[in-house]
């Protein structure tokens, strides 16, 4: 099955670059409110599903044992883009588990945010694992492992039983299993697993809803949505379209960026779940996709559903500030 092309990316009067893709919007009970594209298609959903992740971490009673904050909690969700507050919010974590950033297992990483990257450089410094983008989550399994009373050491090996944990939650949000022969390493060093995107549609309604979920869950899963909501820059970062549609929604969308072109999204007032897919796996497409059926289902009109339509559809220009073209939305969400 061919996806549609969902993205375009126009320069004079021309379309320069087409971009396909899926998406699977679902409510909690698993009923499908919109369905584009091939959404059975096994696929990796990167740190788009981070949020469900971090499940374990809040439901485990580990965030409050050790007083994490809400930003905190935030920063346990994020790809952050390792600016000043993002790397004092890990070390601040580390710090209330008496270990620093020698047990991140994530690798060394410069900077997402330029500046930040530039400055680093200036410095004569090299990156560290707490500038990776995943060390909020790393430093939110090394709590849960704090927690349950077993060496932090090796928490990355699906056998960890941080790592046993987290897929034991993936399984029951998602409802889909997480096979061997659909495992693979994701870029932070973790398992990564492949599922429909129609699961990944489903887990995020069931958070947004607490549909299913046990009580102790569902107070979780409220519990990290209003963290990533109320903190949008601790998930992201400055210009990033996650915190950029969070700010602008006001609470109402909680969104959240995976590599190559992932992008999910729980929606509470409608009780449902999103998850897009992007063919090529770029970002800019992805996140034209993601905003553009929020939008959507928002009711007409709606002046944060315009807001966060906008981010995803916007003028290009080039060196001298000449608008050249637009990225827009097309097909069957235009």
């Amino acid at each position: 099955m061919s996806n549609p092309v969902l993205v375009e990316v126009t320069r004079g009067l021309l379309v320069e670059s087409r971009h396909r893709g899926a998406v699977a919007v679902f409510d909690g009970d698993g009923r499908k409110v919109l369905s584009i594209g091939d959404i059975d298609q096994p696929i990796f959903p990167r740190s788009a599903i981070k949020a469900l992740q971090a499940l374990p971490l809040v439901e485990s009673g580990a965030a409050d044992r050790f007083g994490l904050s809400d930003a905190e909690i935030a920063l346990a969700c994020s790809s952050h883009s390792a600016e000043a507050d993002h790397i004092k919010a890990v070390n601040s974590v580390l710090g209330k588990i008496d270990l620093n950033d020698n047990a991140l297992e994530c690798g060394c990483q410069r900077p997402m945010n330029l500046e930040a990257s530039l400055d680093l450089a200036i410095k004569g410094h090299k990156p560290l694992a707490t500038h990776n983008n995943c060390s909020g989550k790393h430093a939110g399994f090394l709590c849960l492992a704090c927690h349950m009373g077993v060496d932090h050491k090796g928490y990355i090996g699906p056998e960890h039983k941080v790592q046993r944990e987290v897929k034991a939650v993936m399984e029951a949000m998602t409802g889909a299993p997480h096979a061997q022969d659909h495992c693979g390493t994701d870029g932070c060093s973790i398992p990564t697993y492949a599922v429909p995107l129609k699961s990944i549609a489903v887990g995020f309604a069931k958070f947004a809803t607490g549909i299913g979920l046990a009580p102790e869950r569902a107070k979780a899963a409220r519990r990290i949505y209003s963290a990533c909501t109320e903190n949008p820059f601790h998930v992201a970062g400055t210009g990033r379209a996650c915190t950029e549609i969070m700010q602008v929604g006001k609470g109402r969308v909680m969104v959240k960026t995976g590599a190559e072109g992932m992008f999910c999204a729980a929606i509470p007032e409608l009780g449902l779940g999103m998850a897009v897919k992007c063919d090529d796996g770029t970002a800019r497409a992805a996140e034209t996709i993601a905003a553009t059926v929020i939008a959507n289902l928002l009711p007409k009109g709606d002046a944060e559903g315009e807001a966060i339509r906008q981010i995803g559809q916007h003028k290009l220009t080039n060196w001298n500030g000449i608008e050249v073209g637009e990225i827009r939305a097309a097909g069957e969400i235009a």
